[in-house]
C-alpha cells in the first residue's frame, strides 16, 4: 500500500525521506496544489503534498481539492493522513493538543467543488462516518506513544466535530459562540472537501487537527491572530512530523473499515447512460463502478 500525507500550514516537507522523486500527474480537474513528493519512509512508500503549495501561496478557498485527491488516487495512494491547523471551541481542548475528528459540520459554499460527480453522472455516497475509524485508532495510539516518549503535555482527542468554515478570515465572536453552543470541537478551513472526495475515491482518510488557538470565543486568551497561530504552529509542526514518521510503520497493517467500498451502489446514473467522454473525464473515480 501507499501512504499519502497532505500537509497544512507549516508542513511543507517531511525529513528522513529516501529515494525522493517528484511527480505531477495529470488530472481531469486541473492542477493540484504542487508537485507530489514520492519517497520511502521507514520502508513504506509515501506520497506527500503541501496543501497550500511549498511557498504557502494558495488560500483555503482557492485549494483545488478535486485535483489534489485525484492526484493521490492516480499515484496509488489508498490511505491519506491530513495535517491541518485548527482553532479549539472547547476549554478542554488546548492549543498544541491533537484532535482526530470523526464528524464535520459544513459552513462552506463549495458543495460542487467537493464532489467528483455532476455534469452527466450522479452519485450519492454516505457521509455518516466521514473519516476512517481504523486509521483513527492507529493514529491515536501512535500519537500518544510519541507524546509520551518526548515527555510532552499535549493531549490526543480521538473523535470530535470539525466545523469547516470558508475563510480566509477568522470567525466573528458571534459565529464562534454559536458553534460552541452546538457542542462542536474544532474549527478549520480545509478538511471537509478532502474527506468528501476521499470517500468518493475510496481512500481511507483521517485528519490530524493540530490546535493553535481558541478561535475568538475565549476572552482571556484574546482574539485569534496570525502571530498567535504561528507561535503554536512551529511546535505543532515538529510534533506532527514525528507522528507521521512513526505512523509510516503502522498503517500498512490490515484495517477493518468500509472506506474502500464506499461507492458500491452509490452511482445512480445507469451504466448505459454513461458516455465514453464521461468515463474519460471521471477516470479512476468511475473505473471500478461504471459497469455496475
Amino acid at each position: 500500500m501507499k501512504l499519502g500525507v497532505i500537509g497544512g500550514s507549516g508542513v511543507y516537507e517531511i525529513e528522513g525521506l529516501q529515494n525522493v522523486c517528484y511527480e505531477a500527474p495529470d488530472t481531469p480537474f486541473g492542477e493540484p496544489s504542487d508537485q507530489y513528493c514520492c519517497a520511502e519512509l521507514n520502508g513504506v512508500e509515501l506520497v506527500f503534498l503541501p496543501r497550500h503549495g511549498r511557498q504557502h501561496r494558495i488560500m483555503p478557498s482557492e485549494i483545488n481539492h478535486r485535483a489534489n485527491i485525484y492526484g493521490f488516487k492516480a499515484l496509488g495512494v489508498d490511505c491519506l493522513i491530513s495535517i491541518s491547523a485548527v482553532g479549539s471551541l472547547k476549554e478542554s481542548i488546548s492549543p498544541r493538543d491533537i484532535v482526530l475528528p470523526d464528524q464535520y459540520y459544513d459552513r462552506t459554499k463549495k458543495s460542487l467543488e467537493h464532489t467528483f460527480f455532476g455534469n452527466g453522472v450522479v452519485a450519492h455516497v454516505s457521509m455518516a462516518d466521514p473519516t476512517c475509524p481504523s486509521l483513527r485508532e492507529t493514529m491515536a495510539a501512535t500519537a500518544r506513544d510519541v507524546i509520551k516518549k518526548e515527555g510532552l503535555p499535549n493531549c490526543v482527542h480521538a473523535g470530535g466535530t470539525y466545523v469547516n468554515m470558508e475563510g480566509p478570515q477568522f470567525s466573528t465572536r458571534a459565529e464562534s459562540n454559536v458553534y460552541r453552543s452546538h457542542g462542536f470541537d474544532v474549527i478549520g478551513m480545509t478538511s471537509l472537501g478532502e474527506a468528501k472526495l476521499c470517500r468518493e475515491a475510496e481512500i481511507c482518510y483521517q485528519p490530524m487537527a493540530m490546535v493553535t488557538d481558541y478561535d475568538c470565543w475565549h476572552e482571556e486568551a484574546g482574539n485569534v491572530t496570525v502571530e498567535m497561530v504561528m507561535g503554536h504552529l512551529v511546535a505543532n509542526t515538529q510534533l506532527a512530523k514525528a507522528i507521521v514518521i512513526e505512523l509510516a510503520g503502522q498503517v500498512g497493517r490490515e484495517r477493518s473499515c468500509s472506506c474502500r467500498s464506499a461507492m458500491e451502489s452509490a452511482i445512480l446514473t445507469p451504466a448505459a447512460a454513461i458516455t465514453d467522454a464521461d468515463r474519460e473525464r471521471f477516470g479512476l473515480i468511475l473505473a471500478r463502478h461504471a459497469d455496475g
